[in-house]
């Protein structure tokens, strides 16, 4: 009995663990989605497409230089804590912090150096060099702060990750609007006198990422203050380990290497695709004859609006690859492959149960919530979410299934998948801007494409290794089939509303409510979720109580 209830609470560790890492990024979305709707009525479409270029390219040079890193360091840590090799997760910790310092300091020299061949030469925006040379040195800070994050996801607790998302986010949001209205107030008199408009958004987009570069500061300075507690108590337990076989640095370097290489790779592929499309799309409809300002505010809703908008709901599944990762790997080096298989089942369909309704509702309120969030009735804004909602439901299960590969040492798979899928769907983009004519929808269904066959490749690889059997009816048919049921009912409820209080704002926040409590008490009735389920999220037993009391359950 006691050995059942450990499995339980093993197989449930993680999706509570995911659940509140899920919640921050939730939280940390929320918070960038509202901070960045005044931040984009002060730069306005042409300083968002410089503040999304900057990003695109800093996010390259991150993932190349240090993303993978909280992965990698969980992954080993996790490795050597399921051996009780303490002394060896600490030398893991300070070689990471070794590694992180290094890799980080040359990524901001380089994006500090090479700024105007970025943004100029290559991606033929050159008013975002000053926002991309504020980005530089946050590349080490990340860095830094990524080994952190690790070696806690190690050890299974993801809330000082969490918290410190948050607090990160706070910041960031604060210091991007204040630090743009003032340097969009300043581009722009700088501009009267040079007689160039283009300065005003330049330097608003610069003061939106002065607040990236203070939010990660806060956050690493919160995580070296949770860990000097935190070790303390721990170094007790690292003393009394009296295992023998330490680790040399130079090992841990190139175990670090060697786990970091192909997730790199394939975090590289994976995101190297928003440059992609970039550098084509602008390519291909400038010589179509589109004019620059069309297509500097197409890529700014795309890139400010869009993106921003379906990346909230793509982050639960990145929460949850983050969170699966180590519980995964520990398995697997257990040698217990049925735990495994039930930890990929259980891990998809959360993933699954969040993933169809956020689908369904951006498709079926893209107007609205474009008009809500950003005052804009562009009807080319609300047919971008039309077309390209689709991609949530795909880049969730994609991401999360790059976690599932990475947790049972499939590392170079997804390398292989995302090289596969990102040459097909750049042949395919440029058949679109040419073959169709699309223009900005063009990239959007083409990254929807991409998706799909990571989708599709992963899938199978994790059927391949895994020998995983997946319930298709409870994890994707009736999630899908009620989120469908969901969505006609929103579309009802935000009319009827609208027709009665002439408000776009109220009545897109009471269809989302009740579309929420709908999509739960559905999915509950055609036993998509049950008891069980709702226990292993945070306060679930609460939950369940209520639920019972209102004969619910």
């Amino acid at each position: 009995m006691q050995k059942t209830n450990a499995v339980k609470k093993s197989d449930t560790s993680f999706i509570l663990q995911g659940s509140i890492l899920a919640v921050a990024s939730i939280i940390s979305r929320i918070i960038g989605l509202i901070y960045r709707i005044p931040l984009t009525h002060i730069i306005g479409k042409t300083g968002n497409d410089y503040y999304g270029t900057a990003y695109e390219i800093y996010n390259i040079i991150l993932i190349i230089s240090s993303y993978s890193l909280p992965l990698a360091v969980s992954k080993i840590v996790a490795a050597r804590m399921a051996q009780g090799e303490l002394k060896n997760v600490m030398r893991v910790f300070k070689g990471a912090l070794m590694f992180a310092a290094l890799t980080g300091s040359i990524a901001m020299c380089i994006v500090w150096f090479f700024a105007d061949f970025f943004t100029g030469t290559l991606l033929k925006t050159p008013y975002s060099v000053l926002a991309l040379r504020v980005l530089a040195p946050v590349l080490l800070i990340v860095a830094i702060a990524g080994v952190f994050r690790g070696f806690f996801q190690g050890l299974n607790t993801m809330t000082p990750t969490a918290i410190s998302q948050i607090a990160e986010q706070i910041t960031n949001a604060i210091i991007s609007i204040v630090a743009a209205y003032s340097l969009f107030d300043y581009g722009k008199r700088a501009g009267k006198i040079l007689n160039d408009e283009h300065l005003g958004p330049a330097y608003g987009a610069a003061g939106g990422t002065l607040g990236t570069g203070c939010g990660a500061l806060i956050a690493l300075i919160f995580l070296v203050i949770v860990f000097l507690i935190f070790y303390s108590k721990f170094r007790a337990q690292v003393e009394g380990d009296h295992y023998r076989n330490y680790e040399k640095y130079g090992s841990i370097m190139k175990v670090l290497f060697f786990t970091i290489v192909p997730v790199l790779l394939s975090t590289t592929i994976y995101n190297i695709s928003s440059i992609i499309d970039q550098t084509i799309f602008k390519n291909i409809v400038t010589a179509q004859g589109y004019g620059a300002k069309i297509i500097s505010e197409w890529w700014g809703v795309y890139t400010g609006q869009f993106k921003v908008l379906i990346n909230v709901p793509i982050s639960i599944a990145s929460a949850m690859a983050s969170s699966v990762v180590p519980t995964l790997t520990t398995s697997y080096h257990e040698g217990n492959m049925k735990k495994v298989k039930r930890q990929i089942n259980q891990a998809t369909r959360f993933i699954m149960l969040v993933a169809f309704p956020c689908t369904v509702g951006l498709i079926v309120l893209a107007g609205p919530i474009m008009m809500m969030l950003f005052a804009d009735p562009d009807p080319v804004s609300q047919k971008m979410m039309q077309v390209g909602g689709i991609s949530v439901l795909f880049f969730s299960l994609s991401t999360l299934s790059n976690g599932l590969l990475q947790g049972i040492d499939k590392l170079r798979i997804p390398v292989r998948n995302a090289a596969i899928a990102l040459v097909a769907q750049a042949l395919f983009l440029v058949v679109l801007l040419f073959g169709f004519k699309l223009n900005i929808y063009a990239v959007i269904v083409a990254n929807a494409f991409y998706a799909l066959l990571m989708c599709i490749l992963n899938g199978i690889a994790i059927h391949k290794y895994s020998h995983v059997h997946e319930n298709i009816m409870r994890i994707y048919i009736v999630p899908g089939a009620c989120s469908v049921v969901m969505g006609i009912f929103v579309y009802l409820i935000y009319f009827v509303f609208h027709a009665f209080t002439k408000s776009n704002l109220v009545s897109t926040i009471i269809a989302i409510l009740f579309g929420m409590v709908f999509y739960f008490f559905i999915m509950i009735f055609m036993h998509g979720i049950n008891e069980k389920d709702i226990e292993k999220l945070p306060k679930g037993h609460k939950i369940v109580l209520w639920l019972k009391s209102i004969h619910v359950l």
